[in-house]
């Protein structure tokens, strides 16, 4: 079995081992998800030190590509419509690697803060490391079917492990999750079989799902379908913007900007500290990921056309996320509202359609990927000694607890953008991105960035002021001395998690060019396809 396939597959490996293996061995389970994400994490730190930077020519050519696994699957006659056509089409470039690299580490965060887990540990296991494989498979698809099968596949583990294992309303939120994000999906479904029906294989003359093929601008040239369905129009909008419209959504859902998030925070609150993790961490990215693999590439010219309108959307949700973030009592709601404020950043980046914009915006994600992992894991911490949540029921934490204070201040400073740290390099980028657009494609009007950095304050306000209130002055606990005596400080585990997030937040704070230099030639590449248009 070949690298990408092995990364993919070994976390469901172990999961069906996880199932087979008898309930006298549960203490095990964690174990063996332990030890099968840490090989995970070493074939992607193998994948990313030999990543080639950039000597491929061509967008929708195979050669962009690396590790590239092509297999026929599904090969089905249509009769005079054809035939049917799906490939296991696995492979990786600029835009993809690092998520791989990201979701790795993430996981394994989030297998370390799953020790807390004491109830049906082999469901919960076999679950996860579905789960793994699902988001895995996601961001190394090349075949549109197989993605949408990754995409869909990831409901299921996180339906049952926020239903099953989350807080007191988990039933309602696994529920608005599983139905929002179900709700963009279907409609993907019938942009997919649209695409389908548009483009040929140039190796069998076939339609295939081949989303090269998709990105290949000749596909849509005078006498292919989408070409002449491309002039007709639905509700007064063109098909191929219709197409773009109803992908943008779907994937929106999932990262999730505003009106679309109201999701977010009922499933976090509700979710366990590890799924909560992964929410955050990986899921979200991949609204982003889709958008830049997927709207953008298939759709430069609706990409265009929709820029200003998705900086817009951008700006909203940095504001509206920061100032719903401000209001909050909820420790854990604090820091999903602010996940909406943080991704908004993205969207805005990505909007520019400028190099240092969506350099910024994938920096952006990874940044985030680290750094709200790292603040779900502290809020859990919290929870597992206390079961509670709320800011004002703490005050002077740092008299008690010194060494989960470091890591606080360390993640509060590091999401606010403090220099030094990858959200700084990030949100500068994306900025930059989105002030320079107006004079190098005159898609973004400069007070879009100049609204975008008031989330910047935003995030100073609501994290200075959490920090202040919880835990700096004299030690006043509601529920007395039972949560003084049962606030312990951070144990060996939770500093080895703690640490290792903190520690590549820093190192990509400090040497941004660990993530620039692999995915520049990728991100130039798309600039180039959506400019041409």
């Amino acid at each position: 079995m070949s690298l990408l396939s092995t990364l993919i597959f070994l976390p469901l490996v172990a999961g069906l081992l996880i199932i087979l293996m008898p309930s006298a061995w549960q203490s095990r389970y964690k174990y063996v998800a332990l030890g099968v994400i840490a090989i995970q994490v070493i074939l992607s730190a193998y994948i990313y030190l030999n990543f080639n930077a950039g000597t491929f020519t061509g967008i929708a050519s195979q050669n962009k590509f690396q590790l590239v696994e092509r297999l026929p699957w599904i090969n089905i006659s249509l009769g005079t419509l054809g035939k049917l056509q799906i490939d296991y089409f696995l492979g990786i470039d600029g835009l993809s690697m690092p998520f791989l690299v990201l979701t790795s580490i993430v996981m394994l965060v989030a297998v370390l803060a799953s020790w807390g887990i004491k109830t049906n540990l082999k469901g919960y296991f076999a679950l996860f490391l579905l789960l793994d494989t699902a988001v895995m498979g996601v961001f190394a698809s090349l075949d549109f079917f197989l993605f949408y099968i990754f995409y869909e596949l990831m409901l299921l583990p996180l339906y049952f492990l926020i239903g099953m294992w989350g807080g007191v309303r988990r039933e309602y939120a696994a529920i608005k999750f599983f139905l929002y994000t179900l709700f963009g999906s279907v409609f993907m479904l019938l942009v997919i079989i649209g695409l389908y029906f548009s483009v040929t294989d140039p190796q069998t003359g076939n339609h295939t799902f081949n989303m090269l093929a998709m990105m290949d601008p000749a596909n849509y040239t005078q006498g292919s379908i989408f070409s002449a369905l491309a002039k007709q129009e639905l509700f007064g909008i063109s098909a191929r913007l219709l197409g773009f419209i109803v992908l943008f959504i779907a994937f929106a859902i999932k990262v999730p900007i505003v009106p679309l998030h109201t999701w977010l925070p009922d499933a976090h609150v509700e979710a366990p500290t590890p799924v909560s993790i992964i929410l955050a961490g990986i899921l979200l990215k991949i609204g982003g990921y889709g958008i830049l693999r997927v709207c953008m590439s298939i759709f430069p010219d609706a990409a265009l056309q929709s820029a200003w309108w998705l900086g817009l959307i951008g700006v909203v949700s940095i504001i509206y996320g920061g100032l719903n973030a401000l209001a909050q009592t909820d420790l854990k709601r604090l820091i999903a509202y602010s996940s909406v404020s943080h991704m908004g950043f993205v969207l805005l980046g990505i909007a520019s359609v400028t190099a240092e914009g969506i350099s910024g915006a994938m920096m952006q994600m990874i940044s985030h990927g680290f750094l709200s992992s790292m603040l779900f894991f502290l809020v859990g911490v919290l929870y597992d000694r206390v079961h509670d949540r709320q800011i004002p029921n703490f005050r002077g934490l740092a008299l008690i607890m010194p060494k989960y204070t470091v890591f606080i201040m360390i993640a509060f400073f590091a999401s606010l953008g403090l220099p030094g740290f990858s959200a700084f390099i990030a949100e500068a980028f994306s900025l930059i991105g989105a002030f320079t657009s107006e004079s190098i494609n005159g898609l973004l009007p400069r007070w879009m960035a100049v609204c975008g950095s008031v989330g910047i304050l935003l995030s100073a306000s609501y994290l200075l002021w959490t920090l202040q209130r919880m835990f700096f002055g004299e030690t006043r606990l509601m529920g007395g001395e039972a949560w003084k005596s049962a606030l312990t400080d951070v144990n060996g585990r939770e500093v080895l998690a703690l640490s290792t997030l903190a520690l590549f937040a820093l190192v990509l704070g400090i040497m941004p060019s660990l993530a620039f230099d692999k995915m520049n030639f990728s991100v130039l590449e798309l600039i180039r396809l959506v400019n041409q248009k």
